[in-house]
């Protein structure tokens, strides 16, 4: 398959990237800095920043797969990367309505109703503190995916650890996943290219723990 990939500097947009090659798919790059990027010569990087015109725009044209790692690292000030950053990379690619998004956003957003009172307080009073900028924008970017003509599928991640693929992961699709703790970011991955085949996944909000 033909897929586009944003995000691939982060850690699981790494593992992402290596498992699509290992697959052999045909993959193509928009990163900031390509430079981070060490692939084989047939996948094509194209450098640019998904919030700024350029010539990645003319380069991801036609692309109807797109798997999205997008994430900023600064917390101290507001961001747009998920929420614009998305739109803008789906706008480039076209409107046909077979377009396939699949991106990551965060357990976070939301405090489980079966975590413990202790983990809640933390939850609300420090975490969801500590990433409130990067909360807000993928709140935002949910929002717009829904009124996307594309096929979409928002995961969200609760903490992600590193290791490699166990393939011992549970999902669920619209509905709250009990006990999602952690997932390395391997497994993750595998997710993310697993689901661009399965309709089941379609315009689903899919929640993912180990």
């Amino acid at each position: 398959m033909r897929l586009l990939i944003v995000g691939a500097t982060g850690g699981t947009g790494a593992a992402l990237l290596a498992q699509a090659i290992d697959a052999g798919h045909e993959v193509t790059v928009v990163a900031r800095h390509p430079e981070r990027l060490r692939t084989p010569s047939n996948v094509a990087i194209v450098e640019g920043s998904v919030l700024e015109r350029g010539a990645w725009e003319e380069a991801v044209a036609g692309q109807e797969i797109l798997l999205s790692c997008l994430g900023s690292t600064d917390r101290k000030h507001p961001t747009t990367v998920y929420s614009q950053g998305t739109l803008n990379v789906l706008n480039a690619m076209g409107s046909t309505s077979t377009r396939r998004l699949i991106c990551l956003s965060s357990g976070g957003l939301d405090t489980p109703p079966d975590i413990p009172f202790a983990q809640r307080m933390v939850t609300k009073l420090v975490i969801q503190r500590m990433y409130r900028h990067g909360y807000d924008d993928m709140r935002r970017m949910e929002t717009l995916i829904r009124a996307q003509n594309v096929r979409w599928t928002i995961i969200r991640p609760p903490m992600l650890t590193d290791g490699a693929p166990t393939g011992g992961y549970r999902t669920s699709n619209n509905t709250h996943l009990a006990d999602a703790t952690s997932i390395n970011r391997s497994d993750l991955a595998k997710y993310m290219l697993d689901a661009i085949t399965d309709q089941a996944t379609w315009r689903s909000v899919v929640e993912i723990s180990r």
